[in-house]
């Protein structure tokens, strides 16, 4: 195994954790905030998008798809801050949008020399280009554990 199958493992075991957690969610649950100041899952997962779609484009500028008009800002830190839910797509949009992004990043890193992994990312929280190719996957890791809050406030069953 190669440095690039490990960081598309990453990419692929972070979608099916993600995919396990939203698969019996509606759109009405993905606005939930089990606490106050907790984030909704309709927010995170587009953070999630916004965020892979921008170090995408860091690792392979060019390589990432489009988003749509206000997707951007709908889910901003300031977004987020307001409380509001203006922007946030349906579940099925977010999904589209995340498998198609999704293709272009394990694209991209297929596509990527061995030695590009050591390239400097200007990043500080991942120093080289392999570590932000592998944050791609890592980052929805770190959501997903939000996701768990919504899932018992609910009061859905245990995926994971």
């Amino acid at each position: 195994m190669i440095a690039t199958d490990v960081i598309k493992n990453t990419l692929v075991m972070g979608d099916y954790i993600q995919n396990e957690y939203l698969k019996d969610l509606s759109d009405a649950e993905l606005l939930v905030r089990p606490i106050e100041g907790m984030n909704p899952i309709a927010w995170q997962i587009g953070h999630l998008i916004e965020s892979e779609r921008d170090m995408l484009e860091k690792l392979k500028p060019g390589s990432a798809p489009a988003l749509p008009a206000g997707f951007a800002a709908a889910h901003s830190k300031e977004a987020a801050l307001a409380g509001g839910t203006s922007g946030y797509l349906k579940k099925a949009e977010y999904e589209e949008l995340g498998k198609k992004l999704r293709a272009a990043s394990l694209a991209a890193i297929e596509s990527l020399d061995a030695a590009v992994l050591d390239e400097p990312s200007g990043i500080e929280y991942a120093p080289t280009k392999g570590a932000l190719a592998n944050m791609l996957g890592v980052h929805v890791l770190m959501h997903v554990g939000q996701f768990a809050a919504v899932r018992r406030a609910l009061k859905k069953p245990v995926v994971i």
